[in-house]
């Protein structure tokens, strides 16, 4: 359902038009000013249909700041010359008012055709395990990373990939190498944090049988080994200052000389690199060497963190929680709304790797088809190293309460359960079975499959 944001001072024609545009099943926002559009947001709408003339700043004022979103100009002006004004500012097109109902759902719908046909879908990528997966997103943000993708793959240059820890940097750089035209060679991926500060120049630049204690055979190293193709360096400024000398030679001239050997060898390969750290602040300390920095950062990617992706994180959650039941064989798992809930409103420091972790748990932890806030392990001040271990679990009746608190359709056992646990201390097993619409038979069955016990009824005393 598209959303579209109206921005017009007259009341009663921004209450006619929202409603003739809720009738066709748009999702409408209202706003009387340039400034109340601007608090909301208009880069979050799919459209923006502005009055051109309002208290204070004219609508056009709001085509940058909402740019890439569309913005439709409306003007009870019939002079051409400030339609074509608009237009010449960046409106996508305008109506004139009186407009006819007909005319402005016709522009509406080609409008929002359009954008939706110019905006970067996300690139299909291989992961490390060899399946096919899609990038997830669609905030303005993840559209302009996409947008930077399709550009810079087949360019064939250096690109920075800048981005906290968890962000999917490494998906950038996987779908970076898939669009380019190095596509049918390797992608070699080097975490340069993981390999011991002694090992690193072995790893990447290889060595010769003898070059040093333990050197018992020659080693091709792994930038050799990108030869032709693609190498990603993954959190690259903690790579010593001797590997960076070295890897500025590979950059400048293309050459490479393993550990103990005198010999060049020439090397054809596109280096991504990638990092949360800032480069040019190291470069001041003298962590890190400015000349590589520049090399570097030819083309520069900024990945944004999960906490600015408000409208992907449910997204995410839905795909990964799918992933993991998968995994886990407990098919037909899903979040309740509180869990989804505290999944939107958490600012996830740790970003996508934090919330497919917290899935992961969940799903494990989960009881019945739903996965609560608890499962999650989320709460502020209460890890789950901290949850208590000997906590008894909810009795059937207080998890199908909270299942509606949390506004969730209950399933036919759960209203089954329900029903016997509250009636069953006023009703005997017939008129339970009769009202329920069952044979006592049956009534006896569902109560051993659920494990819900029979009541001792008291006797009656007799007159």
């Amino acid at each position: 359902m598209s959303r579209i944001l109206i921005v017009e001072d007259e009341a009663i024609i921004r209450t006619a038009l929202r409603r003739l545009l809720e009738r066709h099943d748009y999702r409408v926002s209202e706003a009387g000013s340039v400034d109340e559009a601007l608090a909301l947001g208009p880069q979050h709408f799919d459209l923006v249909i502005s009055d051109l003339r309002l208290p204070g700043e004219p609508g056009t004022e709001l085509i940058r700041p909402a740019s890439p979103v569309p913005v439709l100009i409306m003007t009870s002006y019939a002079s051409m010359r400030s339609a074509v004004e608009a237009l010449k500012q960046g409106a996508v097109d305008y109506v004139a008012k009186p407009f006819d109902h007909d005319e402005l759902l016709e522009t509406v719908a080609r409008v929002l055709h359009q954008q939706a046909s110019h905006r970067s879908t996300p690139p299909d990528i291989t992961d490390a395990g060899g399946s096919r997966q899609q990038m997830i997103g669609e905030c303005p943000a993840m559209q302009a990373v996409y947008t930077r993708i399709r550009k810079t793959a087949p360019a064939d240059v250096t690109v920075l990939i800048q981005g906290e820890s968890g962000t999917g940097k490494e998906l950038v750089a996987r779908a970076i190498h898939q669009q380019s035209r190095r596509v049918a060679a390797p992608l070699i991926c080097v975490n340069c944090a993981a390999i011991p500060e002694t090992l690193i120049e072995s790893e990447l630049f290889g060595h010769e049988k003898g070059a040093f204690t333990g050197a018992s055979a020659a080693r091709t190293g792994l930038v050799e080994a990108a030869d032709g193709g693609t190498l990603f360096l993954d959190e690259i400024g903690e790579l010593p200052l001797d590997a960076q000398a070295r890897l500025l030679r590979v950059l400048q001239e293309g050459e490479i000389r393993r550990i103990g050997s005198v010999e060049t060898r020439h090397v054809n390969v596109r280096l991504i690199a990638a990092t949360h750290r800032d480069l040019r602040a190291l470069s001041k300390t003298g962590e890190f060497r400015l000349d590589l920095y520049y090399r570097l950062n030819v083309m520069q990617i900024d990945l944004p963190p999960l906490r600015d992706r408000e409208e992907d994180v449910l997204v995410i959650a839905d795909v990964l929680l799918e992933k993991a039941c998968t995994r886990h064989e407990r098919s037909g798992l899903r979040l309740s709304r509180a869990a989804r809930r505290e999944i939107h409103d958490y600012p996830w420091p740790g970003n996508v790797r934090e919330l497919e972790n917290a899935l992961e748990r969940g799903v494990i932890l989960a009881e019945g088809h739903l996965i609560h806030p608890d499962d999650l392990g989320l709460k502020p001040g209460r890890p789950m190293a901290t949850r208590q271990p000997e906590e008894p679990p909810l009795r059937p009746v207080e998890r199908i309460e909270r299942e509606q608190e949390d506004g969730d359709d209950l399933s036919l056992e759960d209203y089954f359960q329900h029903f016997v646990l509250e009636h069953q201390d006023q009703m005997s097993e017939t008129e339970l079975a009769q009202k329920l619409g069952i044979s006592r038979k049956c009534l006896w069955e569902r109560r051993q499959r659920l494990g819900i016990p029979r009541k001792k009824q008291a006797r009656r005393s007799s007159a």
